[in-house]
């Protein structure tokens, strides 16, 4: 289920803030615990490719859409969804974009604090209500 595929993602990007070695091996032992076949590990692998490629990119466009609130404020929780929401949004076309956002808000929920789901929303929305104009 690509909502498992996704948390799996987030549980990398997450660890990924820390510093932590986010290579093949520590991947596939994410996958594993999360239970995820072939077809989501793919999926995962492919949101987490997105991060990865455009990493500097992601930030930069973070930090812009939450210019009112200082990078260090941000949960690394809610960094971790927002930065892989993103990826999404801009890169996985075959994803609409409004799923990206209702998926991110549901780790959010899930990840972090009570606030966080409505923040991650109101950031992506901004992201997606900008670009379509």
């Amino acid at each position: 289920m690509r909502s498992q595929a996704r948390e799996a993602a987030f549980k990398i990007v997450f660890a990924s803030l820390f510093g932590t070695e986010t290579g093949e091996r520590f991947r596939r032992s994410v996958y594993k615990k999360e239970g995820l076949e072939e077809e989501d590990i793919a999926f995962s692998e492919r949101l987490f490719g997105l991060y990865s490629t455009h990493s500097e990119e992601l930030s930069a466009l973070l930090l812009e859409k939450v210019e009112h609130f200082a990078e260090h404020r941000i949960y690394y929780a809610d960094k971790a969804i927002l930065l892989l929401a993103l990826a999404e949004i801009l890169y996985a076309e075959d994803v609409p974009p409004v799923v990206s956002v209702s998926e991110a808000a549901a780790l959010a929920t899930k990840y972090s604090t009570e606030n966080s789901a409505g923040f991650v929303n109101g950031v992506l929305a901004g992201v997606i209500n900008h670009d379509s104009h």
